[in-house]
């Protein structure tokens, strides 16, 4: 559908509407006298970044779970060094949290 046809279409659908020209992005359609959102902070929708005190407690529950990984009828030991190795994975980037809010001047 050519550019043209387009704006036609739009202002024969709703004549309440507008187009406006937003930085960075392509044009929007909104009400006559509505401004498009420019940008929306992750804390306007309820996420702050942390997962609190029980998504710490699931992410050790994970490890948990992944080492339970190494019972099993498996013969090889390729699997079990790559369970170890994404166990510790997990472990250290907990650790690093508990010592980066240990730390923090405003830990939770």
């Amino acid at each position: 559908m050519s550019e043209s046809t387009h704006r036609s279409r739009i202002a024969q659908d709703n004549p309440s509407t507008e187009r406006v020209s937003q930085p960075g992005r392509e044009e929007a359609v909104v009400r006559a006298g509505a401004h498009p959102v420019q940008h929306e902070e992750p804390a306007d929708w309820g996420w702050h970044g942390e997962t609190g005190k029980k998504g710490r407690i699931g992410a050790w529950i994970a490890v948990l779970i992944t080492l339970s990984f190494l019972i099993g009828n498996h013969e090889g030991r390729v699997e079990d060094l790559w369970v170890l190795g994404a166990a510790g994975v997990m472990v250290i980037i907990l650790v690093w949290d508990i010592y980066r809010r240990k730390n923090a001047w405003r830990s939770r």
